[in-house]
């Protein structure tokens, strides 16, 4: 029993780490990250604006992503004020930022459902990565 208890609180621990989240006190520096390959290595960083209520239709395949620097959660309920900055109405809601910079977005309608899928996600990203290599 000792020992399942102990293989629950690991898996436990491991799920809390897969999911990074961003806050409004830190989102500046974490648009910003650099990728760990190098200087010259365009960064694309993904914010997901995420609500507990409609976790149902958040972006679950974000760990299938390659190519990005990082993929980061944003609750909305717990960050004011990149919910004004951004002007997020619903979630989910995508936004991919190159460089620092807010390259494309993707905002749920009013039925809720994730504005993209995993398919188009790597398209984009794809066709960010070919259009910076010049």
């Amino acid at each position: 029993m000792k020992h399942l208890l102990l293989l629950f609180f690991l898996i436990f621990s491991i799920n809390l780490q897969a999911q990074d989240w961003i806050k409004d006190k830190d989102y500046k520096q974490k648009i910003h990250e650099k990728s760990s390959f190098g200087d010259d290595e365009i960064s694309i960083v993904i914010i997901e604006f995420w609500a507990k209520f409609n976790d149902v239709n958040s972006f679950k395949e974000f760990k299938q992503l390659n190519n990005i620097t990082h993929y980061y959660r944003c609750d909305l309920s717990q960050n004011p004020e990149l919910k004004k900055k951004y002007k997020v109405r619903m979630a989910p809601t995508i936004l991919i930022f190159v460089n620092g910079i807010l390259e494309e977005n993707f905002r749920a309608g009013l039925d809720l459902e994730c504005p993209v899928d995993l398919p188009k996600l790597k398209e984009i990203i794809k066709e960010i990565r070919l259009s910076n290599q010049f």
